[in-house]
Order: structure tokens, then sequence, then C-alpha cells
């Protein structure tokens, strides 16, 4: 997994949001590479700029359209189908939402930040939105818990990006697709409810089975929320411009033999093609189960 790739309105303010108030970087030379799936035939007329940002060893391009698609749906939650977001993680959640205080941020979770039970994690978790509407989640783990470089001594407030979770309508599907079609591993599978989970996704009576997929490097990885209850509304037709149309960006091997493969399997097929890079590599936009987008580069 190479990065989340973003729509946002405006790309100075969200570059700015993202640097100060969570501690990204821009990469170097970021904003003069155009994304392999903005080359793919019926999306290389789109004119766009892209900026990519660093957090730790992780990274996430954020992209504006010269004429934007749909604002994020109003009134959305954590159960609805276009759901996704970006786990970032902490080592001071106190000191990480007084830096948040200061920017456009609008929290999700009621009562601050909540301490999930030991049996599911243990983690101390915030989610909030962007000034796009886009939501993100802070989580700072226990000691013992988590990957290795998560406790490892820092400056900054924030240190990388865990994982990227996007909601669901069936985990044994979804799983499925991006464990058989796609290759990742399934790591953990659980089901969290309780009040401290209702706190933190703002709905009631919440059970929420949430799937932990693993590409082949160590983070980030992919995690699937099925929500039992409540269950969300389900995602309209996202077009590529719309802001909520988040992109999986991944990395594989022998994209036309997996392209022939998910086709076969009824895998909706955006685009594909060779993309026009002194490389010759190719890419491909489809569509998940539940429509999330993903890019596939090889």
């Amino acid at each position: 997994m190479l990065r989340v790739s973003r729509n946002v309105m405006d790309l100075a303010r969200a570059v700015a949001f993202y640097r100060e108030a969570l501690g990204f970087r821009i990469g170097e030379g970021s904003d003069q590479i155009r994304p392999a799936w903005a080359q793919l035939p019926d999306v290389a007329g789109m004119s766009l700029q892209t900026v990519r940002l660093r957090l730790g060893e992780q990274e996430i391009e954020l992209a504006a359209f010269e004429s934007s698609g749909a604002p994020y749906p109003p009134g959305s939650n954590a159960n609805d189908l276009w759901f996704q977001h970006l786990a970032i993680v902490v080592g001071d959640m106190h000191a990480a939402c007084s830096r948040l205080q200061a920017h456009a941020t609008s929290p999700i979770s009621e009562h601050g930040p909540q301490r999930l039970p030991i049996a599911t994690g243990g983690v101390t978790a915030f989610k909030f939105r962007d000034p796009d509407a886009h939501p993100l989640e802070l989580i700072q783990f226990p000691a013992g818990t988590g990957a290795a470089v998560w406790h490892q001594s820092r400056a900054d407030q924030t240190v990388g990006i865990d994982h990227t979770a996007i909601s669901v309508a069936e985990t044994g599907r979804s799983a499925a697709f991006y464990r058989d079609l796609l290759g990742l591993t399934e790591i953990s599978r659980q089901v969290n409810r309780g009040l401290e989970q209702q706190r933190l996704d703002a709905l009631p009576d919440v059970a929420v089975e949430v799937v932990a997929l693993q590409p082949a490097a160590a983070t980030p990885h992919i995690e699937l929320l099925g929500y039992l209850t409540p269950r969300g509304h389900a995602a309209a037709a996202m077009q590529l411009r719309d802001i909520a149309a988040d992109r999986l960006v991944l990395q594989v091997q022998n994209l036309p033999a997996l392209v022939a493969d998910l086709q076969a399997s009824g895998v909706p097929i955006v685009a594909a093609g060779p993309v026009s890079s002194a490389d010759g590599s190719h890419a491909a936009l489809i569509r998940d189960p539940d429509g999330h987008l993903l890019v596939l580069i090889e």
C-alpha cells in the first residue's frame, strides 16, 4: 500500500492544515508528479494539481481538480459506506488534540479521546474531520501494543499512519475481495462495542466488526469496518472528482494478468492501460464491492 489519495477543494488550505495541525511534510518534488491514475484513459484530460505529504515513513496524496465534484456528504457517519479515515499515530494524545484546537477541525467523537477496552486493543482514539470534512483519527498505543516504530522516541507529536479504515456492508465479502483477489493477509478480526466505541463514533448501540488486512509491507494496513448496528447508508455512485472519493493506491505485480483475473471475477474496472511514463508501467482504477476506489500500479 503506497498511499491514500484524497480530493480537496482548496489545495493550499489542505496542505497547510496537514502540515500545521498534523505534522506532515511535503515530499521533495511531490507537486511535480502527475499520479498514474491521472494518466489513465478517460482521466488524462482532467486538469488537477496534486501534492504528496509524508508523515514518518508513510505518505498521502492531496488532489485538487480544476472543477471539483460534489462536496463531502453532510451528516455523514462512520457507518456510511463512503466512509474512509486515516489513523494517525500520536505519542501524546493530549498534546495532539490541543494542537488541533487551533485549526479548522470538527470533532466526530463525543467527550474527547476514548480509551478502548483491552479486549479490543486498548488504544486511545479520537475521530475528527479536516477542513473538507474528510474523517481522520488520532490513535495512541499503550506500551507493548502496535508496531514497534510507534513507540520510538520522536520529537514530533505525530509519528505516522498506522492504517486506513473503510466502512463496508459485509465484512466477509469485502475480506474475500482484498484477501483472495488482491493478496492481502487477514491478521485480525474482532467485534468492537460498548460505551467507548459509541462515543468514539458518535453512534448509538454500536457493534462493528473490524477486519485488519496486511499488505506486503508492515504499515500502513487496511481495516474493514462492518457496522452490524446501526446500519449506515449505501454509497451513491461516487465520481472521481467528488471530495469523498478517496483512492487506495496499491503496488502490484503483473498488473495486466491481475486485471484479467479481476474482470473474470466481475470486479468493476473504471480504467486500465499502460501509463505515459518513461518506464512504460501499467496502472488501473477499480472499485471494491462497496464502490471504494483503488488504484493498482505495477
